[in-house]
């Protein structure tokens, strides 16, 4: 086999574990809460339905979870691949791998396939749902079938770059960033081209068949497509070819460059002592001692804002995501053009983005730390757990305050155009701050409390993501249920009440508390309390319930932290 035996031992250990069922039917049970609530705030509570008004139902509820699972595939095989690698490099494990006779292929595509395992288990068992829609009608079996391809194209696209951003760089957080970076700028760049070229061109149809949106749109409203000879027929091969061959570009180049981009420069040879006689040594040793710079009286927090901590090359990265936030900005009056819609969606999701980075740079900090054989030393030493907690906070925070202030361009082109007032800026600011912090905190408390960093980078982006998701969907399914919302509101309910166990589950895995339970209990009713208040244009009611949900719960993790150390070094809850 191409992949070699690191994919064999995945496919024969995971099932070893209750994780891994338990992923699968939770995702299951998620897909069918959430076509119950797109159900009821779709159709309503008004009894039986004409084929027609089910056929509807059907079309609209397969381009509902067709595109939720499609932003799910992408954006784990992206992690899974990326921290996978680079947790073998933290743990100079990746050393060992290349000195075994396992050949470049091997190597790549076996660890590939092996992050891969999950994702396409989950595309697997969510395969019955979607057929289950075709017994609703409006959707037909070509639709499903190049639905799933598409998602299991688009996953291997995604691993294939996560992957080789993981050989490429040196540390993790340049791994995770550069990959979320890379692939929301490569589909930026593909619909700008689509628009810009048009879709008819020959630069528009190839960037269309690799921006796998694009591909899943046009599976959505096949009737598009259709010429006067004929209808058009449903085929996604243009998109799942384009993807594949992308892959394997990716693939390519990752296998070529392997053993030039690994060892990295952090394996360092120890530098010879210097020959002469003893006072040319002590002469050198004085040279050392008076090149020393004074340490403040939080050790971690000099550490982490007075080194280069997270590497060379994370400036480069972060001045991309400035960047992308600056050509934004620039694109804005189009957007204002459209009734604001446009805007506001610019800066939901570039303020998702820079959260996510926030995240990834909070729950490195520490799972690097355990990798490199460092966090028991400092354990060991007499740092305080308040000087310990609170010197990567605020050492996360100074590291990523590009990644912070750059989605807030677009908001001051905004506020200088008079699109949004005063007011409205500064509670956008507020918020935004407070939900920075919550990011932060919670990335600390998921890589305290796992004894592996592949699985605490997992669970700490991944809460992240699926708020960011959940937000998402929640919005438009509750703008659809505007007219008759307290009819359907039993239906939210539920929803609301299923985020809450996956939060409490979540918050709880490792270190429980009841500041934790309540926190998982109050933040999803509390957002929905920010999502209808801001429909109902009260920013201010808005500001409050972010400010007092998501702060209690930054609390919640970081007081505890700071009064004691519970930080997992092994054996922990896995």
């Amino acid at each position: 086999m191409l992949t070699g035996p690191i994919f064999l031992r995945e496919a024969r250990t995971a099932p070893r574990s209750v994780r891994h069922f338990v992923l699968r039917a939770g995702y299951v049970l998620a897909l069918f809460v959430l076509l119950y609530t797109a159900e009821k705030a779709l159709v309503g509570l008004t009894g039986d339905l004409s084929a027609a008004g089910r056929a509807r139902f059907g079309a609209l509820a397969f381009q509902l979870l067709a595109t939720v699972q499609l932003t799910l595939c992408l954006f784990f095989a992206l992690l899974f691949a990326a921290g996978n690698v680079a947790q073998e490099k933290d743990r100079r494990t990746l050393i060992l791998l290349l000195m075994t006779d396992l050949r470049s292929s091997e190597l790549v595509l076996g660890k590939l396939a092996a992050s891969l395992l999950g994702v396409a288990a989950l595309i697997a068992c969510g395969a019955p749902v979607f057929f289950l829609l075709r017994l609703a009608g409006g959707v037909s079996v070509e639709q499903i079938v190049w639905s799933l391809a598409l998602c299991a194209a688009a996953s291997l696209a995604a691993g294939a770059w996560g992957s080789l951003c993981a050989f490429w760089r040196e540390k993790t957080f340049q791994s995770l960033a550069l990959g979320v970076l890379g692939l929301v700028g490569w589909l930026a760049a593909t619909e700008a081209a689509v628009r810009l070229a048009g879709a008819g061109s020959p630069v528009g149809r190839w960037a269309a068949a690799l921006n796998p949106f694009r591909g899943l749109l046009g599976l959505m409203n096949p009737a598009a497509g259709g010429t006067v000879s004929g209808p058009a027929t449903v085929s996604a091969l243009e998109p799942v070819a384009a993807l594949t061959l992308l892959a394997a570009a990716l693939g390519g180049l990752t296998v070529w460059r392997l053993r030039a981009w690994n060892p990295t420069r952090n394996v360092n040879v120890p530098a010879p002592e210097p020959a002469g006689d003893a006072a040319a040594a002590e002469e050198a040793a004085t040279a050392r001692r008076t090149s020393t710079r004074p340490v403040w009286a939080n050790p971690v927090l000099w550490r982490e804002v007075r080194t280069r901590a997270y590497g060379r090359k994370a400036i480069f990265i972060k001045l991309a995501f400035v960047a992308l936030c600056a050509a934004a900005a620039f694109a804005l009056p189009a957007a204002g053009e459209e009734g604001g819609v446009g805007a506001a969606a610019t800066l939901t999701g570039l303020g998702l983005l820079g959260l996510i980075l926030v995240n990834a740079q909070a729950v490195t900090a520490l799972t690097t730390e355990r990798d490199g054989n460092t966090l028991e030393l400092l354990l060991a030493t007499d740092l305080s757990a308040r000087e310990f907690t609170l010197g990567k906070l605020g050492g996360v925070l100074f590291n990523a305050k590009e990644v912070l202030l750059a989605p807030l361009i677009p908001a001051v082109v905004l506020l200088w155009r008079g699109a949004l007032g005063a007011e409205g800026f500064v509670y956008l600011v507020l918020g935004y701050a407070v939900l920075a912090v919550f990011c932060a905190a919670l990335g600390l408390h998921a890589a305290a409390g796992h004894a592996s960093s592949r699985r605490a980078i997992a669970h700490s982006l991944g809460t992240v993501f699926f708020l960011s998701l959940g937000l998402a969907v929640f919005w438009l399914l509750l703008i659809e249920a505007r007219s008759n919302f307290f009819l359907q509101f039993q239906s939210f309910l539920l929803f609301i009440g299923f985020g809450s166990v996956l939060l409490l589950i979540s918050f709880n895995w490792s270190q429980p508390s009841n500041a934790l339970s309540a926190a998982a209990f109050v933040l999803p009713f509390m957002t929905f309390y920010a999502i209808t208040a801001y429909l109902l244009n009260e920013p201010l009611g808005c500001l409050l319930a972010v400010g007092a949900s998501y702060g209690f719960a930054a609390a919640a993790m970081l007081v505890p932290a700071v009064s004691e150390f519970g930080v997992t070094l092994g054996g922990g809850k896995e």
